[in-house]
């Protein structure tokens, strides 16, 4: 190299020889965060944690706390413990709460094996290409922007007695044949559920949607290869690969059956054939005759039915992936 060229060069970009350093300037150097870095990080991460402990961890032990007091939500100074009064009355004098939670159980099993399913078959048909593709998506994931009090009140127009849709096309409407389809306490349960699944099948189809998207293509190929059958195909190569949506989709199924309240409290405030646990919380928790001990109690019974499937499923399939 010339004498000018090595003129142009900068000293800090020359190694010790002179020739010129393959080195970027700058290049390996950790920069330090500033003051003002410092101010915004912790912003960002103290903000969102305090309000997270201010509405979930909070309110969650402060009704772990009440669950074992006998108070009447209005003065302090009335605040007694009570030991574990309150669970024992809940589970031996508290004539909805088993009822209650065998309807919980049921709109577990309800949803788990006839919701989820449908959801993920309209995904598998949407996934297909097929023409109005994007209308269909559409029209299945509408029930899911709405709010489950007012899915209660449109189904509410279809399962009445007098003029509802439902028994208007069972041609039994306005006879004494019509059923009360939420009035009945045998039947009502069961109305309930399919109202739910409108909502809860559009979600899990947006969310299947999402994880076919996601397959890899070579996968289906290799297995068309081997000879395996488009339904064979599906069960044992596509449906493993979405093991992570799997996973959000059994425990936003656990989660919706746990707390399932809007649409059991529009139609009768969760009784006569619609006790849940989550309706029986807000029952002792809210109203004249409020008995915050009780409710806590119940809201501390619903915690731990939740945690428990949700805890036990993780640790399994997390524990296989890491012994993986």
């Amino acid at each position: 190299m010339s004498s000018t060229a090595q003129e142009l060069i900068p000293p800090e970009s020359r190694d010790p020889a002179g020739a010129p350093s393959k080195r970027r300037p700058g290049r390996g150097r950790v920069r330090r965060l500033s003051s003002r870095d410092k101010l915004v990080l912790a912003l960002m991460v103290g903000i969102p944690t305090l309000i997270e402990l201010m509405l979930v961890w909070l309110p969650m032990l402060m009704s772990v706390g009440l669950s074992f007091s006998r108070w009447n939500g209005l003065d302090l100074a009335d605040l007694r413990p009570a030991g574990t009064d309150n669970y024992q009355f809940i589970t031996q004098d508290y004539p909805p709460f088993w009822p209650a939670v065998q309807h919980n159980m049921l709109w577990l099993l309800f949803l788990a094996l006839i919701a989820t399913p449908l959801g993920l078959l309209l995904a598998v048909l949407l996934d297909q290409n097929i023409r109005g593709g994007k209308i269909y998506q559409s029209i299945f994931f509408a029930p899911v922007m709405l709010s489950l009090a007012l899915i209660g009140i449109i189904w509410q127009l279809f399962y009445q007695r007098d003029n509802g849709l439902l028994n208007f096309i069972l041609g039994t409407a306005g006879t004494p044949q019509a059923v009360d389809w939420f009035g009945d306490s045998s039947v009502n349960i069961w109305a309930a559920m399919i109202a739910a699944t409108w909502r809860h099948a559009g979600y899990v189809m947006l969310l299947y949607l999402a994880g076919l998207k996601g397959v890899d293509p070579s996968l289906k190929e290799a297995a068309a290869i081997d000879g395996a059958s488009a339904t064979q195909t599906f069960f044992r190569v596509v449906f493993p690969a979405m093991r992570p949506i799997n996973i959000v989709i059994v425990v936003i199924t656990i989660i919706e059956s746990l707390r399932a309240f809007d649409v059991v409290y529009v139609i009768n405030r969760g009784t006569n054939g619609l006790e849940m646990l989550s309706a029986l919380v807000i029952q002792n928790l809210v109203g004249e005759g409020q008995v915050i001990g009780v409710g806590s109690a119940l809201a501390v019974v619903l915690l731990v039915i939740s945690l428990v499937p949700i805890v036990f499923y993780l640790s399994r399939t997390f524990g296989k992936e890491n012994r993986a």
